[in-house]
């Protein structure tokens, strides 16, 4: 997930069965952050809880602490109210405060939602049939690159810019600021 200088903050998923099971048994929350935000239609209420009591985990190479995301949303689908949750584990090779490893998640999920989600809803490259050779590494990084003039164009709706470009090639030329 996040890695810098040694450092590395990391989703613990099922697939690593041992230790994800060895963690939601045994973590005991030390510190605890609660974070409430709204938008998107949505009331979000997160609990990011840090435990740094690691006898009963099995040995992973640099780990130093356990970060348990508990998320309630509040949401309308179909015009009924929902209530979603979800508990998330992450491992660090580093110590900080609950609320440091909050912001750091979120700042991971800032660029999930503003790239990864982007091209894959907007742009659609997960249903890309394209497989052959260097096509697939091309195309994305032109995705990107469709992105980044979009933001230097202040469009903060991605679906509205792409729409917005495909009007014509007067606006694909004021957009590439071509003459």
């Amino acid at each position: 997930m996040v890695e810098s200088e040694n450092h590395y903050l990391g989703a613990l998923k099922g697939n690593q069965g041992t230790l994800h099971r060895r963690v939601q048994e045994h973590f005991v929350a030390e510190e605890s952050y609660t974070d409430i935000s709204k938008g998107h239609g949505r009331i979000e209420h997160r609990v990011v809880s840090l435990c740094t009591t690691l006898e009963q985990i099995p040995a992973w190479p640099g780990l130093q602490a356990l970060i348990r995301v508990e998320s309630q949303r509040q949401l309308k689908k179909g015009g009924h109210p929902r209530l979603e949750t979800e508990t998330r584990y992450y491992v660090a090779s580093f110590g900080d405060s609950a609320k440091a490893f909050s912001q750091r998640i979120r700042g991971y999920w800032g660029v999930e939602n503003k790239v990864h989600h982007v091209r894959d809803v907007t742009q659609g490259e997960d249903a890309s049939r394209i497989r052959m050779h260097q096509l697939p590494q091309i195309f994305a990084v032109a995705r990107n690159f469709a992105l980044n003039l979009y933001r230097s164009n202040d469009f903060d709706n991605m679906a509205q810019a792409e729409r917005y470009c495909k009007y014509g090639l007067d606006t694909l030329k004021r957009i590439f600021r071509m003459k």
